[in-house]
């Protein structure tokens, strides 16, 4: 399928210059994410990645995972795999010490999670969902329930689950049926039925942690009467270990287009006496524990856009190296590897230009989520956590949207070869697809960025990241020379498409909601390529500074403005353009009869 290099370089720069990895090492509670510690966790979570988990990414793909009388077995080596995984410690990478975790900043844990999802997204889902699990634990539980779990699921030994989904409850959470009765020894009965549960059963962990939206029965309608609880696949004695089967089953799993190696299940809880579950947090409160979860689960969809980007964009560099035909367009009697035609080498630049910007944004976002956390002044925590509110919708949408198009563009690059299963491009997009399904949909983001993330708040946190990117623009004209000059001004005609649409969607929000949210995507996908093209523009910047001080491969900083350049000419230039739609676009798209479709 293709060899994966971890992308070290790039990670590297990002996180120093513009995630403010120095300064996030330096905070209280960071004391262990040094210089030396954090660049050893990236050396071998690359390595882990590259050695481990990318060579059962083809052959995962191909067995995927079995149901077998209720019960999942997962593809050859993902169980040894799963075992050198937790066994080296990356399981709980991220999570607080006490518990037996490692306490590194969400920067850390993003780059991490960019590689492990890069080598084999099907296994990184598995650590991905009790990553968030632990913390909507941490955050929620009863000491209890953090005693008895929390320890066992961040050494990995238990694996977490999110129960959300019924078949008549998607998106619309309020439809929940699930019910869970009150018993006299202060537990519950879970009934009911829960579908589309990522790692709802496997073989590579000895119990899994069901955290389960249910309702009590004398819950308020809607999702006000929603609450949480915790229902293990094997209860756990009070000495710790494991006693008997809970009533919690996976009765089948689904065949998808991807992740094959991934059990996706349908759950049945209570098929004999009811599964019994324990409430996390206090009743009713349950879909806003569950949304801890949730977010954690969009900064992670968001960076499997950019993880399967990366290696799409791999597979297509190389095979455009190796793949020799047709004659160079210039001239000359002989033929060339493909990467020699203009539109092969505009397709690769446009796949590393579009990945760049999209690591650029989640690492600025999950630096932004640890500066918010541990920083010691309020002020900087407030601005930080309001970027991130501001951010996550846009990182889970346009990156997953922008990772499904450079999977696509890949299979491009390959020709007809491309859409053969046999050279791997195809499962790429195939496992890519679902980013911008689950976890909320691009629409559901795009509706909540507009929504909660602008009306609510008039705008005040758009405009506050669009006078910060207008505080770069000054700094590009000093620098001069063609490249730059052309980054700023795409740049500038960006920001000033940016903040039309902002002021379109702020105006008619509140007058005619159905026409602005036509234009909610395309409002959406607007903010990434701006937000994308200031990131690149100021990861030029640095890579000029390197230049200017000797610091650094020469080859690699060219690159990065060369890349900010072309992404300032292809995708930055599209702005206007999204901004013409966001308030022009509603058109009759409403008016048209149901009949008429």
């Amino acid at each position: 399928m293709g060899h994966y290099t971890a992308p070290l370089d790039d990670i590297r720069f990002v996180m120093k210059h513009l995630a403010q990895m120095d300064e996030i090492g330096r905070l209280a509670g960071n004391e262990g994410a040094d210089a030396v510690t954090v660049a050893v966790i990236l050396d071998e979570a690359g390595k882990f990645a590259a050695e481990v988990l990318a060579p059962l990414n083809k052959s995962g793909d191909r067995e995927g995972a079995v149901w077998r009388n209720g019960e999942v077995s997962m593809p050859r080596g993902f169980k040894e795999a799963y075992a050198a995984f937790v066994a080296n410690g990356w399981n709980g990478i991220g999570c607080d010490e006490n518990y037996g975790g490692h306490g590194m900043p969400k920067l850390v844990t993003t780059a991490a999670r960019e590689m492990w999802n890069s080598a084999n997204m099907a296994f990184a889902l598995c650590p991905a969902l009790n990553a968030g699990a632990i913390e909507a634990l941490e955050l929620s539980a009863t000491d209890t329930l953090k005693h008895i779990y929390l320890e066992k699921m961040v050494s990995g030994k238990w694996t977490g689950t999110m129960n959300l989904t019924e078949p008549q409850a998607g998106s619309d959470l309020a439809a929940v049926r699930a019910r869970a009765t009150p018993q006299a020894d202060g537990t519950f009965r879970i009934v009911g039925q829960k579908i589309f549960i990522t790692y709802g059963d496997h073989d590579m962990a000895e119990n899994i942690v069901h955290l389960v939206l249910a309702r009590l029965p004398d819950a308020p309608a809607g999702v006000k009467g929603i609450s949480l609880f915790l229902a293990p696949k094997f209860l756990v004695n009070p000495d710790g270990s494991l006693g008997e089967r809970n009533d919690a089953r996976c009765v089948s799993i689904e065949h998808k287009l991807g992740i094959h190696a991934s059990p996706t299940c349908v759950m049945s809880f209570g098929d004999s006496e009811g599964a019994i579950g324990y409430l996390v947090g206090e009743q009713n409160r349950g879909l806003e524990y569950m949304f801890i979860m949730m977010n954690d689960a969009r900064l992670v969809s968001g960076v499997q856009g950019l993880a399967v980007a990366e290696r799409a964009y791999q597979k297509a560099a190389a095979f455009a190296k190796e793949r020799v035909q047709g004659r160079d367009i210039a001239g000359g009697s002989r033929s060339v590897p493909i990467i020699a035609h203009p539109d092969v080498r505009r397709m690769l630049m446009l796949m590393k230009s579009l990945t760049e910007a999209m690591r650029a944004l989640a690492y600025t976002v999950a630096g932004a989520y640890d500066l918010a956390d541990t920083h010691p002044d309020k002020a900087v925590q407030a601005h930080n956590r309001a970027f991130v509110d501001l951010m996550t919708p846009v990182l889970k949408g346009w990156c997953t949207e922008t990772g499904i198009e450079v999977a696509t563009i890949g299979i491009q690059v390959h020709g007809g070869m491309g859409y053969i299963e046999e050279t791997g491009a195809a499962q790429y997009l195939r496992d890519v697809r679902i980013t911008a399904i689950y976890e909320g949909t691009t629409g559901i983001q795009a509706n909540d960025l507009i929504g909660r993330k602008i009306a609510r708040e008039d705008g005040k946190t758009i405009r506050s990241v669009m006078r910060e990117m207008r505080l770069l623009l000054p700094t590009l004209t000093i620098r001069g020379g063609e490249d730059f000059e052309a980054i700023c001004c795409a740049l500038r005609a960006g920001i000033d498409a940016l903040d039309s649409a902002v002021a379109h969607v702020l105006e008619m929000y509140s007058v005619d909601i159905r026409a602005t949210a036509v234009g909610a995507v395309p409002f959406l996908k607007l903010t990434g390529i701006v937000t994308g093209g200031w990131l690149l523009a100021r990861s030029a910047l640095a890579a000029a500074e390197c230049i200017d001080r000797d610091e650094g491969d020469r080859s690699f900083l060219e690159a990065k403005i060369g890349c900010a350049r072309f992404f300032s000419d292809h995708v930055l230039a599209q702005a206007p353009g999204f901004a013409h739609t966001v308030a022009k676009g509603a058109g009759r798209v409403m008016e048209l009869a149901e009949s008429q479709f």
